[in-house]
């Protein structure tokens, strides 16, 4: 028998239509229009909202701007000097849409509209699934003229928020497979708190110089004192203005962010999965509000990255009819009981 707490319906957010799952205490609402955004994640009990989200009155902000809320997909995700992907041989030409860097920024995904393909629940948990079907035709095929399918399923239970990406490639040619999530955290996320109450713990490995247009030179920069907190016991993640880029370094065989609310205890995991090799760090100028821990498979602008093997960057080759798979979760401890 499906338990009463499960419910997963068509709702809105705002103006926008969402797919909204409820389960245990735990509610999160996925909008399909705009990027197939899990936009929001929240535990009504405790009054906690895990993801920034533009508020049901703002709704349209996450259309003006969808990479700072929710879970926005980045499909291939951060710059690509110029705008320029070498592939097999083949240089595709993206376009420039960050003019001050002159680069090209964040993929196609996170902005169109995905395919509801099922919603429902069982005995365990409330689920949706959207997908994006790219053939000849579709919107950016001319960018990148390969075929596949994206798909998301997010799960939500007594164990949180799960998300499980599948990327199929149904052409007849290797196709390049670089994927990222820009996800948004809220801290504070629990109502009653302060920024200052909190410490963030990442497992970041080395980080790498960006020069003036983002783009990683090469060199490797040690990591300051804050850093290494932040890769240890933790740090406030507003010490400083950061929009960084490090290799992962995964922790007893887990890649992971942890932020904690040192009043409480509470704590919010986000367990990525090691085929992820990089983060992004960024927290919108220590803004005091919300900042992006974002799991990358590759190194910024990899297509155009010489002098490194593949793996080390993450220059991901996906053969026809391969499918990768990954899953993450987003969930609660209390590190005071």
């Amino acid at each position: 028998m499906v338990q009463e707490t499960n419910k997963a319906y068509e709702g809105t957010y705002g103006s926008y239509t969402a797919i909204i799952l409820k389960s245990g205490p735990y509610e999160a609402k996925m909008i399909p229009e705009i990027g197939g955004n899990l936009v929001s994640f929240r535990d009504v009990e405790r009054g906690h909202s895990y993801l920034r989200e533009p508020g049901e009155d703002h709704a349209e902000e996450l259309k003006e701007n969808p990479g700072v809320y929710g879970i926005p997909v980045l499909f291939p995700p951060n710059r690509f000097e110029d705008g320029k992907f070498p592939w097999n041989g083949k240089v595709y030409q993206l376009p420039i849409n960050e003019e001050a860097t002159g680069n090209h920024l964040h993929g196609f995904m996170h902005y169109i509209p995905w395919q509801v393909v099922s919603y429902g629940t069982n005995e365990q948990e409330s689920f949706v699934v959207v997908e994006q079907i790219v053939r000849e035709g579709h919107e950016f095929y001319k960018y990148l003229p390969f075929e596949y399918t994206i798909r998301l399923r997010y799960t939500l239970s007594e164990l949180g928020l799960q998300q499980q990406v599948t990327i199929i490639n149904e052409g007849k040619e290797s196709m390049p497979n670089l994927l990222a999530f820009h996800t948004a955290i809220n801290a504070p996320f629990d109502e009653t708190s302060e920024a200052c109450d909190y410490k963030v713990k990442a497992t970041i490995g080395q980080r790498y110089e960006l020069n003036g247009r983002s783009l990683p030179t090469g060199n490797i920069q040690p990591l300051s004192k804050e850093e290494e907190l932040l890769k240890t016991e933790g740090v406030n993640p507003y010490f400083e203005a950061m929009d960084n880029h490090y290799t992962s370094e995964p922790q007893n065989g887990r890649n992971y962010m942890e932020l904690t609310n040192t009043k409480t205890g509470d704590t919010l995991v986000y367990d990525v999965g090691t085929s992820y090799k990089h983060w992004m760090i960024w927290n919108n100028n220590a803004s005091n509000q919300f900042f992006c821990p974002e799991p990358q498979m590759n190194l910024v602008n990899a297509p155009n990255v010489t002098g490194k093997s593949n793996e080390e960057i993450g220059l991901i080759a996906l053969e026809p009819g391969f499918v990768y798979e990954q899953v993450s979760r987003l969930y609660m401890v209390n590190r005071s009981q």
